[in-house]
């Protein structure tokens, strides 16, 4: 702690994002990254990027990308916004849509982000308990609130809300924002995106770091009503008027167009998720509905930071969260065919 900080710095309790590791070999099962790589065409995309034009700024609209996503969901380009990165686009909700003078509400077990933007920019919040199945009761969010967030699957136990019961959410909170954070969605589950034109309270977020393997470029979307894009417009283009370079808008747009190479990635992992459920169910472990490219397992005999330090000892890292109602669960990402099989090895 320095003496040049203000007493706001001082406050903060940063999130911790999941372990890195610079071990090539380990086999890592941690962080919920798509096994498979990019598709091709966004590849190719992106080194067509790579020449002098790098010497000019980006599109600051990213309107490529923008007409891109509007394409494949069906909306209009003014339902559109991008950024760097889900957690950006999530942090401009925060800050343009989310002060108000009731608290936000969300799950008590979700994204640990949520509190932590809520630090960053001054807003009160209320976490709301999951059941004892660890799914979110839409009966429990209606009451007064200043906006309402959750993951779509919930983040880190997979389990999915149904459209339907979104809906009901939806009507029961009319002059609320509420965010349904999709960032698993495309691994089991419908999108919220089909509700955007009935209800003007609804923004759906994005990321193309899972289910389109692009981590490592940061692109991030939100859909919803001209009215809610139009303030995080506003947010944006007084915060960083470029935030996706110009190789993030090619290879974003492209993999978007590809969606024999999405689909195709897309149901491996699904196929792998299920026969991975089916071999730790085997092994006694309990193991959540899952509709993510997670599982979040926990057995009754182990306790699951011993486990989690056992596997690292065999070069598989998963993921471990201390907080009291998960402690005994590990979330476990579904890799290759191969990288699961380690996993079991090392657990046997």
């Amino acid at each position: 702690m320095s003496r040049f900080w203000s007493p706001f710095v001082k406050d903060l309790v940063p999130y911790v994002p999941g372990e890195q590791p610079k071990l090539a070999r380990l086999i890592k099962l941690n962080t919920n990254e798509n096994p498979y790589g990019p598709s091709p065409k966004a590849l190719e995309a992106m080194r067509g990027e790579l020449s002098d034009d790098l010497r000019l700024y980006p599109d600051p609209n990213s309107d490529r990308l923008k007409q891109a996503v509007a394409g494949y969901y069906g909306v209009d380009t003014a339902k559109v916004f991008v950024g760097n990165g889900s957690d950006e686009v999530l942090a401009h909700i925060f800050h343009g849509l989310l002060q108000h003078d009731a608290p936000l509400l969300f799950p008590d077990i979700s994204y640990s982000f949520y509190p932590v933007y809520c630090g960053l920019y001054g807003i009160e919040y209320e976490q709301v308990a999951l059941d004892e199945q660890f799914q979110i009761r839409v009966e429990d969010y209606c009451k007064p609130n200043g906006g309402i967030i959750f993951p779509n699957p919930n983040a880190p136990t997979g389990c999915l809300l149904p459209l339907q019961a979104i809906e009901t959410l939806l009507q029961a909170n009319p002059d609320s924002v509420v965010v349904v954070d999709e960032a698993y969605i495309d691994f089991g589950g419908n999108t919220a995106i089909a509700l955007v034109d009935r209800y003007d309270n609804l923004l759906v977020t994005q990321t193309l770091s899972k289910s389109r393997s692009l981590a490592g470029l940061r692109v991030g979307l939100a859909v919803g009503h001209p009215d809610l894009i139009e303030a995080l417009e506003r947010v944006k283009n007084s915060f960083n008027s470029y935030p996706l370079d110009r190789a993030a808008i090619a290879g974003a747009s492209a993999a978007f167009d590809d969606r024999d190479y999405f689909e195709a990635t897309r149901r491996k992992v699904i196929e792998s998720r299920e026969r991975l459920v089916e071999q730790l169910l085997a092994k006694g472990f309990e193991v959540l509905p899952s509709a993510a490219n997670f599982v979040f397992a926990r057995h009754p005999q182990h306790d699951a930071a011993q486990l989690a330090a056992r596997l690292r000892e065999q070069g598989v890292i998963v993921r471990h969260f201390k907080q009291a109602r998960i402690a005994q669960f590990l979330r476990i990402t579904i890799g290759t065919p191969e990288m699961n099989q380690a996993l079991l090895d090392a657990l046997e």
